[in-house]
């Protein structure tokens, strides 16, 4: 595997990985909570993909470079808000856009 693929596939794997919490109702993508699943659930969720993306990541490094390099504090944080971006638009469908298409569905049925 080339290092430009390994780069292409951690960042479409990183994008849907950031997503995945917003878009799904079950804990883990298995159980199905009665009441739903609740903020603090989604962000602890969220968090979880970010390590197992991390690992991901710190796999294909070693596999394409040989090794894996040295990284300090900034480079984690610079990480995790690359990630915190990526999760933008699954949390904008489930806290915004869901409600305005509900709404929207309501309004066209009551017509």
């Amino acid at each position: 595997m080339t290092t430009d693929l390994a780069i292409w596939l951690l960042l479409a794997i990183a994008v849907v990985a950031a997503n995945l919490p917003w878009l799904s109702d079950r804990l883990l993508f298995v159980k199905e909570l009665p009441g739903g699943k609740p903020l603090w659930l989604r962000l602890l969720e969220w968090l979880l993909l970010y390590l197992v993306v991390g690992a991901i990541a710190l796999g294909l490094e070693r596999k394409t470079l040989g090794n894996i390099h040295e990284q300090g504090w900034e480079f984690y944080t610079v990480t995790l808000c690359l990630f915190l971006v990526f999760a933008l638009p699954g949390f904008l469908y489930r806290y915004d856009l869901k409600h305005h298409l509900e709404r929207a569905r309501r309004r066209r049925r009551a017509a």
